[in-house]
């Protein structure tokens, strides 16, 4: 996925969030999840993969609990530096509202990541 959906609900005049180039891998597998306070509190979760941020909204947010499971909701691929963002989108804007990073580091996939994506499954180890 491209990022121009990501770019066209954005007005980079407006908002602080990175603009939607297109970026080289880091050189390794990034995760991220995002507390996102906007119109409901929810988290986003991101993994590094084929140049860009692919993303999920999780609503109910993170569990300590591996049995527990969360409703994902895929979302827009996101630039690779959105990563590092954190700070107040404003009202009004898309997303508008608070954020911060709660937790990142690398992903380790099982297999083929991009062959797993595409097929709508992917297994990995954070």
């Amino acid at each position: 996925m491209s990022l121009s959906r990501y770019n066209e609900k954005r007005n980079f005049n407006v908002t602080p969030e990175p603009d939607g180039k297109s970026a080289k891998s880091s050189g390794s597998r990034t995760f991220v999840i995002q507390r996102h306070k906007a119109t409901r509190l929810h988290y986003d979760f991101r993994l590094e993969l084929d140049g860009t941020l692919k993303s999920w909204a999780i609503p109910k947010g993170p569990s300590l609990d591996p049995a527990d499971k969360r409703l994902a909701v895929h979302v827009e691929d996101h630039p690779i530096s959105y990563a590092k963002f954190e700070g107040n989108i404003p009202h009004g804007q898309y997303g508008g509202g608070d954020v911060i990073v709660w937790d990142q580091g690398v992903w380790k996939p099982h297999g083929d990541a991009s062959a797993a994506y595409k097929s709508g499954k992917i297994k990995f180890t954070l």
